[in-house]
Parts: structure tokens; C-alpha cells; sequence
């Protein structure tokens, strides 16, 4: 029996594709016949962890298709078709409002994937969604082929490795308080909110701080004009665009983290949550979407978006060691609930229905 995953375009360092690659280790450890198909490869994508689409073997009807949807694709109806069993990952798919004005090849991507997604009701043995979030989505599309919730799949042993020495040297000691969001520079990640309420932090609490953003604006780069602009006209100072960078830079600007600040109002999951988790960074986060199920009660969930009062819960939480060992607690007490073990037995759990029938 083979179980093959495919989706529309693979991309390493992305929560999507790292969790596509990560699944295809753990059914291999199983000792199953498996691949990757998509539609596009990037070149980040180690060699051999993938295929076009166009070379996909032969499946019989034991086989196991999981396909990922968080876009329009043409696999969106090639699924259909196909005659083995067939499992969605649903990942959720940006709201096309967001992007209006700034991609309008992504808005209309995001409206006709949601059209699809729609259109795919009936064509599934089962979901795995990230999140109770996505399920609802789904349900509320009109899905009823059993779903379950399963988490991204994130190897925290990466996290492991070495940071760039380069980033740590730049900015290691030199006495500011380190703000961080880490996402693609994208507006529904509303950066511009993270800046306002920095600024606020800046001005009225902590003048020798900054703000790290770290993220790709690939496809958005008039939204990161506007917020280069709207730094400027605040007058904040120590903002950092980072652009996109390696791995170990990324690991660096989690080690040099003072906080998590997050802003964004959509999200399927939110993986830099976990990762800042991880990392024993203390988090404050808007209460959007998929985030307080992510949080799962830990972090320090906002209700309404306030500037001010964000930037003085900043501050208490940054100046009082008890409340940072609080939240830091919590924070550690939900990190296992996204261990690799827990959530890859979680899935073969799941799997098993499948296989079983």
C-alpha cells in the first residue's frame, strides 16, 4: 500500500512544507511506500524530497492520496477523480478580502480556492484539520465525512541546531529590549498593528527597545512599502525588516527575543506561537482565528487591539519577573501538547480508520 501526499507547491521553511516533509519521514518510518507530488517545487526543497505531479505512480484503490488545500489548484479537481482512498490536510485559506489592493493574483487565488474547497464536499474518506478552527470552516462549508484535528506536525529538534553567530554577534548586547513577530510580511498578519503598538511601548515605556520583524514580503512587497512608510511617519526608531533569511537566522532572532508580539487576524494555526513557546519567549497575542486555540490558554491572549493598553501589558510583563515565570509556565505546560511523538501517533491514530477500511 503506498500513501502519497500532494499539493499545489512545495516550499521549504514555510508551515505548510515543512510539515508535508515532515509527514512523508514519519509514514516512512512506518515502512509504507510513500512520495511527495506537487505542482510546483521550490528550489529550497532538498533534492529527492520531491515530484512534479505530471510523474505520479500508478494508485490502486488500497492507496492512500492526502491531499493539502490552503489555495486553488488544479488538484482540487483532479482529486475528484481519483479512485483510492483520498484524506485532506486543510490548512484554511486566507480570506481574499486581505489582499485585495495589494496581490490581486493572490485575492483571487484565496476566492476560487475557497470555491473549490467548497466543491470538494463528498470527495473525502476523512479531514485532518490544523485546527477547530479549520474543522468549523469546514463544517460550516457543508462537510460531513468524518474530521479530526491534528496539529502541524513541527520537528522541535531543529530548533536545535546552531544559530547564525553573525545575527547573534550584530545584535547581542548591545542593551534594547528585542520586540518580535515572525510571519511573511502579509496583511493579514497586520504588521501594521505590531509597529503602532510598538511605538506606543517605545514612547511611553521603553525608549532603548526595537522591533525585530522577520519575514518574506515575496508577492506583498506594496504592503511592506506602506509599513516601511508608516515607520517613518510614527517616528518609530529600531524597527528591523529582515527580508527573507536562512534557518539559522531565524534561530538567532528567536534567541535574541525579549518578546512575541502578535497581531495578525487570520490564521490556520500559527506556527511561530509554538516556535516562540519553544524558544521560553512569553507571548502576547491578539485573539484571532486559530491563535487562542493554538495558545491553548497560555501566552497572554488580547480580547480588542489597544495600542496603549498592549504596550503596557508589554511592559509589566517585561518588568515583572513572577508574571514572565507565569506565562512562561503556561507556555511550557502547552508546548506538549505539540511534541513530534504526541502529534505523530495522533496521526497514525487517525490513519488507522483509513487503513483499517
Amino acid at each position: 500500500m503506498k500513501i502519497v501526499q500532494v499539493l499545489p507547491s512545495l516550499s521549504g521553511g514555510d508551515a505548510i512544507g515543512n510539515d508535508v516533509m515532515a509527514l512523508k519521514s514519519v509514514i516512512r518510518e512506518r515502512g509504507y511506500e510513500t512520495e511527495i507530488y506537487a505542482e510546483g517545487i521550490a528550489p529550497n526543497v532538498p533534492d529527492g524530497m520531491a515530484r512534479h505531479i505530471s510523474q505520479i505512480c500508478h494508485l490502486e484503490e488500497q492507496d492512500i492520496i492526502i491531499l493539502h488545500v490552503a489555495i486553488a489548484s488544479a488538484l482540487n479537481e483532479w482529486i475528484k477523480e481519483q479512485t483510492c482512498k483520498k484524506v485532506m490536510v486543510y490548512h484554511n485559506i486566507t480570506p481574499p478580502a486581505f489582499f485585495r489592493g495589494y496581490n490581486e493574483d493572490a485575492a483571487t487565488a484565496c476566492e476560487k480556492g475557497l470555491t473549490e474547497t467548497r466543491s470538494l464536499k463528498g470527495t473525502f474518506d476523512m479531514v485532518l484539520a490544523v485546527s477547530c478552527y479549520n474543522r468549523q470552516d469546514l463544517m460550516d462549508m457543508g462537510y460531513t465525512c468524518p474530521m479530526h484535528v491534528l496539529p502541524i506536525l513541527i520537528p522541535l529538534d531543529d530548533y536545535k541546531k546552531v544559530p547564525s553567530e553573525r545575527i547573534i554577534r550584530k545584535y547581542k548586547g548591545d542593551g534594547l529590549t528585542n520586540i518580535i513577530f515572525v510571519g511573511r510580511i502579509a496583511p493579514n498578519k497586520k504588521q501594521q498593528d505590531v509597529i503602532r503598538t510598538f511605538a506606543e511601548y517605545q514612547k511611553h515605556f521603553n525608549p532603548e527597545s526595537r522591533l525585530f520583524l522577520v519575514g518574506n514580503p515575496g508577492g506583498f512587497e506594496p504592503y511592506e512599502r506602506q509599513l516601511r512608510d508608516y515607520v517613518r511617519a510614527l517616528g518609530v526608531r529600531n524597527v528591523r525588516f529582515t527580508g527573507h533569511i536562512t534557518f539559522d537566522e531565524i534561530l538567532a532572532y528567536y534567541r535574541l527575543a525579549d518578546l512575541f508580539l502578535c497581531q495578525s487576524e487570520h490564521e490556520g494555526f500559527c506556527v511561530p506561537l509554538v516556535e516562540a513557546m519553544h524558544f521560553g519567549i512569553p507571548v502576547v497575542a491578539y485573539g484571532s482565528s486559530a491563535i487562542a486555540e493554538t495558545l491553548g490558554g497560555s501566552g497572554f491572549l488580547l480580547k480588542e487591539k489597544n495600542p496603549v493598553e498592549t504596550a503596557a501589558v508589554m511592559h509589566r510583563i517585561l518588568t515583572d519577573p513572577e508574571l514572565r515565570q507565569a506565562i512562561l509556565a503556561g507556555e511550557k505546560e502547552r508546548l506538549a501538547d505539540f511534541q513530534y511523538e504526541k502529534v505523530r501517533e495522533t496521526f497514525w491514530e487517525y490513519m488507522g480508520g483509513i487503513i483499517g477500511r
